[in-house]
């Protein structure tokens, strides 16, 4: 499981993946080289946080 948000959705981000995969998840900034104009899931705002769990 992977979500993109940006740094006012973290937080929800993070209790999304928690709640469904009981796992604490890997939290990293977005590498504007791979992923240019990536957009939070939450919102429109360009996503700088990718939290996943392998």
């Amino acid at each position: 499981m992977r979500i993109l948000c940006c740094k006012e959705h973290v937080e929800m981000g993070l209790d999304v993946i928690v709640d469904e995969t009981e796992k604490l998840p890997d939290l990293k900034t977005v590498d504007n080289n791979d992923e240019l104009s990536t957009k939070c899931e939450y919102c429109d705002e360009t996503a700088i946080y990718i939290v996943e769990n392998k």
